[in-house]
């Protein structure tokens, strides 16, 4: 039973990450931007976050303060990175595929660096910062989930930001389908032109758009520093996450609902050693378990043939305006 319950949680604790990348992608996608610069975005999210807990460690002890701080850093992070990518792309016309890729390299790297600078700043001598006064408030955000057995332990015991990236996936799924907006975006997505000519602004809901899918993608890479990974930044901590988020958009055929239980069975493919005593020899083995899936899964998303199942019309593709 206790496997079972370690299982749960870490598919929750890593699928949330995932979820949150997922559903930041689907909003981008389904404006017609497709934005492979998901990796790097969540990397400046996160060393964002990671920067204004460093600089206002001293205010740690006032709960509110210790949460709001590193959200807010992180905001402003993600969304300056997806600036940076809807200019290239949306002003500018750059290739999509290209500048998505530079994204997720410069905004590793830039992690990379900060992250550097912040532990020769620290003095500590060691390799990397623990802030171990923050963490604590990214976790356990029902008290008495402990004493509700197995159920409690299993769905309870998390953060308030796993329940966040649930509630972003359900509204965002209703936006999308129900509402005015996500018809004009989903419009944009398929047919420019025709939005364009039915007097929808192309360029701004495909700004707005991807800076909204990038914020939440950002808030994934904190949600993942923060109680995965206590507050330690690692070399290249989110990009893998990124990656599988990406692909995890085809496999919930970029429906966020969908995206919410595809997440979870990702997340729970992750920390398999983690959990089972796997002899270290076999270890590599198994590590390659979530790309191995990965692959498959694509494949047989791929050769579906229902138009519903099939990615917006316009997807990767620049809107000239003058060409309508």
């Amino acid at each position: 039973m206790q496997y079972i319950i370690l299982a749960v949680q870490y598919a929750i604790l890593y699928g949330t990450t995932l979820l949150y990348a997922a559903v930041g992608e689907i909003i981008t996608e389904k404006s017609g931007n497709l934005n492979l610069g998901i990796p790097g975005i969540m990397s400046f999210g996160a060393i964002s976050g990671f920067a204004g807990a460093f600089y206002f460690k001293d205010m740690a002890n006032n709960p509110l303060v210790a949460i709001l701080i590193p959200v807010i850093f992180c905001i402003i992070g993600s969304l300056v990175a997806s600036l940076i990518y809807s200019f290239l792309t949306i002003t500018l016309r750059a290739n999509q595929n290209v500048t998505g890729l530079a994204l997720t390299t410069f905004g590793a790297g830039c992690a990379n660096f900060f992250n550097t600078y912040l532990v020769k700043t620290s003095g500590s001598g060691s390799s990397a910062i623990a802030l171990i006064k923050f963490p604590k408030y990214y976790k356990g955000f029902i008290p008495f989930a402990d004493n509700l057995s197995a159920f409690g332990k299993m769905f309870l015991s998390h953060g308030f930001l796993v329940y966040l990236g649930i509630v972003i996936a359900i509204v965002t799924h209703y936006v999308l389908n129900k509402t005015k907006t996500g018809l004009h975006l989903r419009a944009v997505g398929e047919n420019p032109a025709t939005a364009d000519a039915a007097g929808i602004s192309v360029t701004k809901y495909r700004y707005f758009a991807t800076c909204i899918g990038g914020v939440i993608a950002g808030l994934g890479g904190l949600q993942y520093l923060m109680e995965a990974r206590n507050a330690i930044f690692e070399k290249d901590l989110v990009v893998e996450m990124g990656w599988l988020a990406i692909a995890l958009v085809i496999f919930s055929i970029w429906k966020p609902a969908l995206a919410i239980p595809a997440a979870f069975l990702f997340g729970a493919l992750l920390p398999i050693n983690s959990i089972l005593p796997i002899s270290s020899k076999f270890q590599p083995l198994i590590d390659m378990i979530p790309y191995v899936m990965t692959i498959v899964l694509l494949v047989l998303v791929s050769i579906r043939k229902k138009r519903e199942h099939q990615p917006p019309a316009s997807l990767g593709v620049n809107y000239y305006r003058e060409e309508r």
